[in-house]
């Protein structure tokens, strides 16, 4: 085939359209007429002598040929990406640099300040602008509206770029009027009331299944283990919210160790360890490839990295040590 002829605009047109399936909202996402990427589609269709997009009861559907070239179309672009991006040194100082950066409300308790921490020195003049992972998709992320998400994931879309941060033990938090208080051991933990609180993955969520019991998270699941299910009377997606109701009387929370922390001063609480082994809870910060060689996103992809390591929690059970369920990046941070 002569390159020369081709345009790689029609591309990026491609790009868009196979995965939008609809030349409306393609055009509404390039910020061009319908009649312009109508006539995009029909140039496609001859280059590749292919429908490509075919009109069916349910909308526009790919053909076997557009399916094929999806992941190619996409890898393509992504070079093209790095190829053309300027190479030039970050200067965080002089940066006045705008992330939008999106984390659960863990994180934003307890790494996210030791990250201001460290930019007030650094890189004074950047701006954060921190959503939830309930405000974004992984369409947002993987087009680069977010720069990274950080969150406990389930799984994530293959062509994302991820690195553990750290590895969090558990604790229980209670209050010292507490029942639990005056004998803490795994038969009074399966009586007590228990509140939940979990976020994982992205989007909004649903309402959870008590009966799935491997979907309610690490604490549930080690529960599970041994044959053992707790009384949950509360489920919530707030750490903040979960750990202001641990200071009733009849509640026991079951939460990361550094998010247990933020109450050490409270002279309401007490802390134990769990009475039963929880695998560590594993922090993971995920990222688009269309971002992967910024300069300014690379910088603060290693500052937020640097800074969770030298935070690692130190008590994870020996049982637990080399443990991971994380994917490694396909390259360093």
């Amino acid at each position: 085939m002569n390159l020369h002829g081709v345009d790689l605009n029609l591309m990026v047109a491609l790009n868009v359209l196979l995965r939008e399936k609809s030349v409306t909202r393609a055009a509404d996402y390039l910020g061009i007429t319908q009649p312009a990427m109508s006539n995009a589609l029909k140039r496609l269709r001859q280059l590749f002598d292919d429908p490509l997009l075919v009109r069916t009861s349910e909308g526009m559907k790919p053909t076997e040929r557009a399916k094929e070239l999806e992941p190619q179309i996409r890898d393509l672009l992504i070079q093209v990406e790095q190829v053309v991006q300027p190479v030039s040194e970050f200067k965080p100082l002089d940066s006045n640099h705008f992330f939008r950066i999106a984390v659960t409300d863990y994180a934003e308790s307890t790494l996210i300040p030791e990250v201001l921490n460290r930019l007030r020195d650094s890189a004074p003049n950047l701006t954060l602008d921190i959503l939830t992972p309930s405000d974004v998709s992984y369409h947002d992320v993987e087009q680069g509206h977010v720069d990274f998400v950080i969150n406990r994931f389930d799984e994530l879309p293959q062509s994302f770029y991820q690195t553990l941060l750290w590895r969090d033990s558990f604790t229980c938090v209670y209050c010292r009027n507490n029942p639990i208080a005056d004998n803490f051991n795994l038969d009074t933990y399966l009586q007590a009331n228990h509140v939940w609180v979990s976020k994982t993955g992205m989007g909004v969520g649903v309402g959870v299944n008590p009966e799935d019991v491997q979907r309610l998270g690490w604490v549930d699941a080690a529960l599970s283990r041994i044959g053992e299910t707790r009384r949950i009377k509360i489920y919530t997606r707030h750490y903040q919210a979960a750990m202001r109701m641990a200071e009733q009387r009849d509640l026991l929370l079951t939460i990361p160790t550094k998010a247990a922390e933020l109450m050490k001063d409270n002279p309401k609480m007490c802390f134990s360890e769990p009475p039963f082994l929880i695998p560590p809870l594993e922090l993971t910060m995920a990222w688009s490839p269309l971002l992967h060689f910024n300069p300014a996103h690379q910088w603060l992809r290693r500052t937020v990295a640097e800074v969770a390591h030298s935070l690692q929690d130190k008590r994870v059970h020996p049982a637990y040590e080399g443990y991971t369920t994380h994917k490694l990046d396909k390259t360093p941070a």
